[in-house]
């Protein structure tokens, strides 16, 4: 059962201004928890919408649901649309160079003075420091916390496989939305919050810091981690499938013998502890890959999920829309594309009352087709409409 009137922003109204996935996924988590967003594109549209390859995916994933206009803030009438705009507004999401933004007249301490209801939410690459103007991107934080280091092998840094960083950034800017608008209710103040990709990187890479400072040993690359568990390996079944098995407690191990039929590594008296069976690992892992490789795939997980086991077919992205699990009610939402067509993206990863919190609307906006009707709300006649948009009075009538 989904929770389609779970909209605790409902009434909020939010600005956006940014491209890329950082601030788009900060205003896509506000908007998927009913707030209004409105996403200001310049009059050509963000140019996010046009990247190709791995890029195509950015746009429609992290803008479902938003309203669109177009503002020419190179004029002086665009930025008097988005000052006028703001003056009714909430939240104000960013994610440009903090000398752009305060040659526009929109520096947050600016906006603050102007607005003093209005928090601004700043997605940037760093916090104030001394690399605060530096450009960032999702691989440069990561190359520079550790992260790339931490997930190839020694030699061969590796950028995880996803904007995760990006993405966990935008959430950490909604997140602290969240705070200042509760802060609001009781001060009746706006608030300037910075978001950092580099802060967010080196908060992903802390446990291993943390090991460092306490132990003042460094965790090696996870390619070549020293294991604290009996088995956590990918190994291949008989019909040439490979999964992930993990038997990290001696009860797991006792089942994982069970299921592949090892009785004489479950009672081996060497092995009758979690710590024995770790150091044990160069010789019993080719047992247990042995007898893995004996076993077909299908039938190898049933016993692995009924006796509680960790374990996980090797997936790539793609399969995800034929999995039972991601296809649940509330799983994947079902977008149209403003050029038609449509595509599904995975909801929020939360339930709310047993159930899929489902965001009232996830269609992506066709550039500027809300410009009309949100300045014209503001007042704004048609002709002071075409001046800030940029646009000609056919595409924004």
């Amino acid at each position: 059962m989904s929770v389609a009137g779970f909209a605790p922003l409902e009434g909020v109204r939010v600005i956006e201004m940014s491209h890329m996935i950082m601030g788009p996924s900060c205003g896509m988590f506000l908007g998927f928890l009913g707030a209004e967003v409105i996403k200001v594109e310049p009059p050509q549209g963000d140019k996010t919408r046009d990247l190709t390859g791995m890029g195509r995916g950015f746009f429609p994933t992290f803008n479902r649901g938003k309203k669109s206009i177009t503002l020419d803030l190179k004029s002086e009438e665009g930025r008097a649309a988005l000052d006028k705009l703001l003056e009714g507004a909430d939240v104000f999401v960013e994610n440009f160079r903090d000398s752009s933004l305060a040659a526009m007249g929109f520096a947050p301490e600016v906006l603050r003075e102007r607005h003093p209801r209005l928090i601004v939410a700043s997605c940037k690459g760093f916090l104030h420091g001394p690399y605060e103007n530096r450009t960032a991107m999702d691989e440069v934080v990561q190359m520079m916390t550790g992260m790339a280091y931490m997930t190839g092998p020694t030699g061969r840094p590796l950028r995880i496989g996803s904007s995760a960083n990006d993405i966990m950034g935008g959430l950490f800017g909604a997140f602290s939305v969240l705070g200042a608008l509760m802060q609001r209710t009781r001060d009746g103040e706006g608030h300037a919050i910075r978001v950092g990709l580099f802060e967010n990187c080196l908060l992903l890479v802390a446990q291993h810091m943390v090991q460092f400072d306490i132990e003042g040993t460094e965790a090696p690359p996870m390619p070549e981690r020293v294991f604290s568990w009996p088995v956590y390996d990918i190994f291949t079944t008989g019909d040439g499938r490979p999964v992930f098995v993990g038997a990290v407690t001696e009860g797991q191990w006792a089942k994982l013998c069970d299921v592949l039929g090892l009785d004489a590594l479950k009672g081996d008296p060497r092995l009758q502890t979690r710590p024995d069976q770790i150091e044990a690992r160069d010789w019993t892992l080719p047992i247990i890959e042995k007898a893995i490789a004996a076993q077909e795939f299908a039938p190898l997980i049933a016993a692995l999920e009924r006796d509680g086991i960790p374990f996980s077919p090797i997936s790539r992205p793609a399969e995800m829309y034929n999995d039972p699990h991601v296809n649940r009610p509330g799983g994947l939402l079902s977008s149209e594309l403003p050029e038609g067509g449509s595509y599904r993206a995975p909801g929020l990863p939360f339930e709310v009352d047993g159930g899929p919190a489902v965001p009232g609307s996830v269609d992506l906006p066709e550039i500027g087709a809300d410009t009309a009707e949100i300045l014209g709300a503001l007042g704004l006649a048609d002709e002071d409409i075409t001046a800030a948009s940029g646009q000609t009075r056919r595409h924004v009538a």
